[in-house]
């Protein structure tokens, strides 16, 4: 047997739960980046088109808000739209969803149980499974177009066998650094892989790096960058998109409530007007109900109550210091935290980021959901180098964190709960 590799469970899976653990059953590498076997697998299955076009989205933070400012968009234009985005927060079948509609069990059964037919010896990893099924369904359901959220990296990400009409890239900054290199630039050049020659490349930050630019360059895409070619005007409470060419639409406040939101959705115009999905003409009305329509959950969401508790998947310092612009945009009293995180993650530059915005810590332990997960005594050691002064108390997991922080909150007060997808689909279960 190769290395890395598990013997295959004999039974035959039938439930999406089992056909889940078997998948991590044949391949002992959570992360095994490359194409050729995904790419191999998907010919075996034909390689069918997969939509009338195709947009890929990568970058280190706000992808998730781009792929739904899309789907938005391009639903109230009247589209067919297919959306393949992850990890999932409380349901794997939200990774995959045609026409605003998750993808039921057994839609994604028929897929795994082709894809396990096709591959024959051919080990995938769990996302790459993931990845093989939403092209799969997609295949299958007539689209307009496809909207691929990269899952880690770019070049080497299995979604990157799609050839894309256009790419978006949001921002790059450090995160899985021991996959994609340690410094902004060799980060973007992995980044920039998802891009083609001579197609569309949206640059969603105005000072990226220039190993992300000259790796573009070296590819040939038609590079269009936040700040240059195409920008945003805040004008009181609405906004303004100004194109190079002279397109100015005005529309509306984004519902996703983060300063960097604009951001995300202008890089996700920028795509649509360089594609010219829609009629010009139109593009000003379709943009404005799209700014309405986001499906973004654990995106600075609301879930209410008092003290008001929001719940966000930020999990890195870019991330942070995102959230950290949000909270001195908000009016309101003192913020209790509820932070968990893995063990990958760069801890002290998140709890730098905020700083002293926040007055209180809950610091939650994720060991029990994932073997990446940090204790809430790590996270306690950090914040005391980091922040010696701050206020904190330890917890065996999110639950237990959530309910120290609502008995420890007065009126008038905040909660925010973040650090990683597993607190974001704990807090909304608790919520739910």
């Amino acid at each position: 047997m190769l290395p890395g590799l598990k013997p295959e469970l004999r039974v035959p899976p039938t439930t999406l739960a089992e056909w889940l653990d078997y998948q991590q059953s044949i391949h002992a590498l959570g992360v095994d980046l490359g194409l050729n076997r995904v790419r191999a697998v998907w010919q075996r299955m034909g390689a069918p088109a997969i939509a009338q076009r195709v947009i890929t989205v990568g970058g280190t933070n706000g992808k998730g808000s781009t792929v739904a400012f899309l789907e938005a968009m391009l639903a109230a234009a009247g589209q067919r739209v297919g959306c393949y985005t992850s990890p999932h927060l409380i349901r794997y079948n939200e990774r995959v969803r045609i026409c605003g509609v998750d993808a039921d069990d057994d839609m994604l059964i028929d897929s795994f149980e082709r894809i396990d037919r096709a591959r024959g010896d051919i080990t995938l990893t769990y996302f790459e499974f993931g990845t093989l099924a939403a092209l799969d369904q997609f295949a299958r359901a007539d689209l307009d177009m496809a909207v691929l959220e990269v899952g880690l990296g770019g070049r080497l990400d299995a979604v990157n066998i799609i050839d894309a009409n256009a790419t978006i890239i949001t921002t790059v900054d450090l995160d899985h650094v021991e996959w994609l290199g340690p410094d902004r630039d060799s980060i973007g050049q992995e980044k920039a892989g998802i891009a083609r020659r001579d197609r569309p490349a949206i640059v969603g930050e105005p000072e990226p790096p220039k190993g992300l630019l000259e790796a573009l360059a070296e590819q040939g895409a038609q590079v269009e960058r936040a700040g240059h070619d195409f920008y945003v005007e805040h004008a009181g409470p609405r906004w303004r998109w100004h194109h190079r060419d002279g397109s100015v639409l005005h529309l509306p406040a984004p519902e996703l409530s983060a300063p960097v939101q604009y951001a995300n959705a202008a890089a996700a115009i920028a795509a649509l007007h360089a594609l010219q999905v829609v009629d010009p003409t139109e593009l000003e009305r379709i943009a404005a109900l799209g700014m309405h329509a986001p499906r973004a959950p654990a995106r600075l969401q609301p879930l209410g109550g008092d003290p008001a508790l929001t719940v966000d998947v930020g999990h890195n310092p870019q991330a942070a210091r995102a959230l950290a612009e949000w909270l001195d945009a908000q009016p309101g009293g003192r913020v209790h935290a509820v932070y968990g995180a893995l063990s990958d993650k760069d801890v002290g530059g998140v709890m730098a980021a905020l700083g002293s915005r926040v007055a209180h810590w809950h610091l939650a332990s994720l060991d029990q959901d994932t073997p990446r997960g940090l204790t809430a005594e790590v996270l306690a050691g950090v914040l005391h180098q980091v922040l010696p002064r701050a206020h904190f108390d330890t917890h065996a997991d999110v639950r237990r964190a959530l309910a120290a922080a609502r008995a420890a909150a007065r009126h008038g007060e905040r909660i925010l709960a973040f650090g990683s997808f597993f607190v974001a689909a704990a807090v909304l279960n608790e919520a739910a």
